[in-house]
C-alpha cells in the first residue's frame, strides 16, 4: 500500500465518526425541537408552593382551605372600577358582574364558572369617597396551574375579563382594571410567556451579531450558534420530561434564566475550541489531527469550567425554596448539555466543512506566529514591564467599587414592584390605593381558636397598620341584613385582617412577625398566613439561603480549582479576585439600580443568584487563563507563561465574556425587575472579570508571585508537528 493510500485510509475513519455524530445529533434536535416548545406548560410560579412545609404560611395555608367552599383555596382577584359613582352606576356594575361566571372565554367553549370558586359570593362595593367601585371574584388556585389549549389558563382568564369589563361598561364612563392576587399572577405569567418568543429570538440575534463581528465570516458564526440551540433543545427537553414527572420544579424565571445560560455558556466553549483548532490549523497541515489536539486543549478547561458551574448550581440544592432547589438541576442539566454538545456536535461540523468555514481569513498551514501579534500582545508586554503596578491600581479600583456594595437594599420588592413596565393590575393597585385600604383583596389570614375570636380581634385592631378584621363567615354577607353566623372548623375560626397598606408591599409584609408576636402573646398555635405572610416566609428564606450557600459554593469552587492547577497559592489568589469582583459589581449595581434605573431595591434572593452567577461563570475566565498558563509554563517557565498564555488567549476570553454578558444583558427585555437586575449584575460582572480580573490583575499578580503560583505534576510530551497532505 502506498503512503498517500494509507493517509487516505487514516482519514476516511476520523470523517465517518464525524458524520455519524452529525447524522445522530441532527436527530436528537428532531425530537427535542418540539419539545422544548412545550416547556412553558409545566411551570409553577406560585411562592406559596415555594416554601418549606415548616414555614407558618404553609401550615397555615392547609387550614384555610377548609374554610373554603369545596375544600379549594382560592385566588383573590379584584375588578376595579374608577370613576364618579352613583346608584345606577352601582347596580349597572353588580348586574354585570354577578353575570361573569356564566360568560363563555372568547373561541375557548370554555366559561368563567369552570375557575371560579364554587359558592363563593361575588360582591360589589363603592369606595367611601364615591369615585371607585370593587368587585371581588375568588378563582380557584388550580387555574394557576391549568391550560387551555395547551397554554397557561390564568392569563387568558385575565384577559378575558379585561376586555369583556372595558367592552361592556364602556357606557358608564368607568376607567376599569383587574388586579389583586389573579391579577398580578397572571401579569406575571404574561411575563415569563414572552420567554419562549421575545428572550429566546432576542437572544439569538444578540449572538449572531456578535460572532459574525469576532469571525468576521459570512459562515463561520453560524456553526457555533446551532450548536448552542441544539444544547437548549436538549436540555429543554430533559428538563420537561422531570418537570412533568414532578421531579424538579421549573419556574418562569428558572426558565428564563436556563435560556441564556445555556445559549451564553455553550457560545462560550465553543469559541474556545473554534480558537484553539483555528490556531492549530496553523501548526498542521490535517485538519483531523489539527480538531484532535485542540480538543485535547480545551477538553480539560471546559470540562472544569462547567463542573465549577454544575456544582455551584447543585449547592442550591440546599436551599429551602423549592424554586431555587429546582433552578440548580435545570442550570446544571443546561451546562451539562452544553458541554456534551460543544465537545461532540461542533468538532464534528467543524471538521466535515474544513478550513473553507472560516474564509475569508483561511488559516494557513505554517503560519505559527499568527496569534503572537495584536492588541494582546500589547496588553502582555505591559502586564510583563510593570506588574507590579498593573496589580495595584486595579486592585484598587475595584476595592473603590465594592466599598457601594454595602449600601445595596436587598430587602425585597413588592409584587407590584416586580414589573418594569406599567402592567394592568400595577395600575390598578395604584389606583386602589387611592380610594380603598392598601390590603384591601389579600388580608392577612389567622387561625384562631373560636374562644380566643374576640381577645385576638382586639390585640389585631390595636397593632399599627391594621385596618380592620373579620372573620369567616357560614354564608354569603347580604346588605342590610342581619350577619351570618360565624364558620367554625374543628373549633377553630379564621380571621381577615385588612391592612392599611399593601399586603405584599415591603412594609405590609414586615407587618407578618408583628402580627405573629401580638397574637402569639395570646396563644403560641395561632397560625399567620396569607399573601403578604407568604412573602416574608419567602424572604426569611431566601436570607437563611444566602448565609448557608454562598460559604458551602467558595469552599468547593477552592477545592476545585485546587485540583486543576496542582496550587492551593493559585486557588486561593483566582478566589479572592474573583469574589473582589463580585463586591465590586454589587457596588456598581447599588449606583446604577439607585441613581440610574431608580428601582425600589432587590429582591432578597438576588444577592444568591448573583453570586452563583457571577463567582461560578466568572471563575471560568481564569480557568481557561490559567490552564493555558500552565501548559506554557512548562515549556518557558512562569513569567514568560504567564505572558504567552494571556497573549493567546485574549482574544478568545474578552469575545466569550461579550457573548455571555450580551445574552444575561437581554434578561432585560423580559418587564421583570428582577431579571433586569440580575442581567444587568451579571453582565456588568462578567465584562469587568473579563477586561480587568483576568486581563489584568490575575496575570500581575501570577507574574509576581512567580513558579510558586502554577506548579504542574507531570510535563506533557511537546506534539510534534509534521507535514502531511491537507485533509
Amino acid at each position: 500500500m502506498t503512503l498517500d493510500a494509507t493517509k487516505s485510509k487514516n482519514a476516511r475513519k476520523p470523517l465517518w465518526i464525524a458524520i455519524i455524530a452529525i447524522v445522530a445529533w441532527l436527530g436528537i434536535s428532531g425530537v427535542a425541537g418540539p419539545t422544548f416548545g412545550k416547556l412553558s406548560s409545566v411551570q409553577e410560579n406560585d411562592n406559596s408552593a415555594f416554601l418549606p412545609a415548616n414555614a407558618e404560611s404553609t401550615k397555615a395555608n392547609k387550614i384555610t382551605v377548609k374554610f373554603s367552599a369545596g375544600a379549594l383555596n382560592q385566588l383573590p382577584t379584584l375588578l376595579l372600577f374608577v370613576g364618579d359613582v352613583n346608584p345606577e352606576k352601582l347596580a349597572a356594575v353588580n348586574q354585570y358582574v354577578q353575570t361573569l361566571p356564566n360568560k363563555e372565554i372568547t373561541g375557548t367553549g370554555k366559561t368563567l364558572k369552570e375557575f371560579i370558586l364554587p359558592g363563593a359570593p361575588i360582591s360589589v362595593f363603592p369606595s367611601q369617597d364615591g369615585k371607585a367601585i370593587l368587585g371581588n371574584i375568588a378563582l380557584i388556585d388550580k387555574v394557576a396551574t391549568s391550560t387551555i389549549e395547551d397554554k397557561p389558563a390564568l392569563p387568558q382568564v385575565i384577559k378575558f375579563v379585561r376586555e369583556d369589563m372595558a367592552k361592556n361598561l364602556a357606557t358608564l364612563n368607568l376607567e376599569t382594571h383587574v388586579t389583586g392576587f389573579g391579577g398580578i399572577l397572571a401579569d406575571l405569567f404574561g411575563a415569563f410567556g414572552s420567554i419562549d418568543s421575545t428572550l429566546l429570538l432576542t437572544t439569538l440575534g444578540v449572538v449572531s451579531i456578535i460572532l459574525i463581528i469576532v469571525y468576521r465570516s459570512p459562515f463561520l458564526w453560524i456553526l457555533p450558534l446551532f450548536t448552542a440551540v441544539t444544547a437548549l433543545s436538549l436540555a429543554g427537553t430533559i428538563i420537561y420530561y422531570l418537570a412533568k414527572a414532578n421531579l424538579i420544579d421549573l419556574s418562569g424565571q428558572s426558565q428564563g434564566i436556563l435560556s441564556v445560560l445555556v445559549l451564553g455558556a455553550a457560545t462560550d466553549y465553543a469559541l474556545l475550541l473554534i480558537s484553539r483548532y483555528r490556531e492549530e490549523l496553523h501548526h498542521h497541515a490535517s485538519r483531523f489531527e489539527s480538531m484532535g489536539i485542540a480538543l485535547r486543549g480545551v477538553i480539560e478547561p471546559i470540562i472544569a469550567s462547567g463542573s465549577t458551574v454544575i456544582a455551584g448550581l447543585l449547592v442550591l440544592l440546599l436551599s429551602e425554596l423549592s424554586s431555587n432547589r429546582g433552578l440548580g438541576p435545570v442550570g446544571a442539566i443546561g451546562i451539562a448539555s452544553a458541554m456534551v454538545t460543544v465537545l461532540t456536535f461542533l468538532p464534528a461540523l467543524l471538521v466535515i466543512f474544513g478550513r473553507w468555514i472560516f474564509w475569508p481569513k483561511i488559516p494557513k498551514f505554517d503560519d505559527e506566529n499568527a496569534q503572537l501579534k495584536g492588541f494582546w500582545a500589547k496588553v502582555g508586554s505591559t502586564v510583563d514591564k510593570y506588574p507590579r503596578r498593573t496589580a495595584i491600581i486595579t486592585a484598587v479600583l475595584l476595592v473603590v467599587l465594592a466599598a457601594f456594595s454595602f449600601q445595596l437594599k436587598s430587602d425585597g420588592i413588592s409584587t407590584t414592584e416586580s414589573f418594569t413596565g406599567t402592567a394592568d393590575s400595577v395600575v390598578g393597585q395604584e389606583k386602589l390605593l387611592q380610594h380603598f385600604p392598601g390590603g384591601e383583596g389579600s388580608p392577612v389570614e389567622i387561625i384562631v381558636k373560636e374562644g380566643d375570636v374576640q381577645k385576638v380581634t382586639a390585640k389585631l385592631l390595636a397593632t399599627p397598620g391594621v385596618s380592620a378584621v373579620v372573620p369567616t363567615f357560614a354564608g354569603p354577607v347580604v346588605p342590610g341584613q342581619a350577619l351570618p353566623p360565624v364558620k367554625v372548623v374543628d373549633g377553630q375560626v379564621l380571621l381577615n385582617a385588612t391592612l392599611k397598606m399593601p399586603a405584599d408591599s415591603v412594609e405590609g409584609r414586615q407587618l407578618t412577625p408583628v402580627i405573629r408576636d401580638a397574637v402569639h402573646a395570646i396563644d403560641k398555635e395561632i397560625l399567620v398566613g396569607g399573601g403578604g405572610a407568604i412573602n416574608y416566609d419567602v424572604d426569611v428564606a431566601s436570607r437563611h439561603d444566602n448565609r448557608l450557600i454562598i460559604p458551602i459554593v467558595l469552599l468547593i469552587i477552592a477545592i476545585i480549582l485546587g485540583l486543576l492547577l496542582r496550587s492551593i497559592l493559585a486557588a486561593i489568589v483566582l478566589l479572592i479576585t474573583v469574589v473582589l469582583s463580585f463586591m465590586a459589581t454589587l457596588g456598581v449595581c447599588y449606583l446604577v439600580f439607585t441613581h440610574l434605573f431608580n428601582f425600589p431595591g432587590t429582591d432578597t434572593s438576588f444577592p444568591l443568584f448573583a453570586f452563583v452567577f457571577l463567582v461560578a461563570l466568572g471563575i471560568d475566565y481564569n480557568i481557561f487563563l490559567m490552564t493555558r498558563v500552565r501548559e506554557e509554563t512548562i515549556k518557558m517557565g512562569t513569567r514568560r507563561g504567564v505572558i504567552r498564555g494571556l497573549t493567546v488567549t485574549g482574544g478568545v476570553i474578552t469575545s466569550a465574556g461579550i457573548v455571555l454578558a450580551a445574552t444575561f444583558a437581554v434578561l432585560g427585555v423580559l418587564p421583570l425587575v428582577f431579571l433586569a437586575e440580575l442581567g444587568f449584575a451579571v453582565a456588568f460582572g462578567v465584562l469587568l472579570d473579563t477586561i480587568v480580573v483576568r486581563s489584568l490583575l490575575v496575570p500581575s499578580i501570577v507574574h509576581l508571585l512567580g513558579p510558586k503560583n502554577v506548579v504542574a505534576i507531570k510535563t506533557p510530551t511537546r506534539t510534534k508537528r509534521f507535514r502531511s497532505s491537507t485533509q
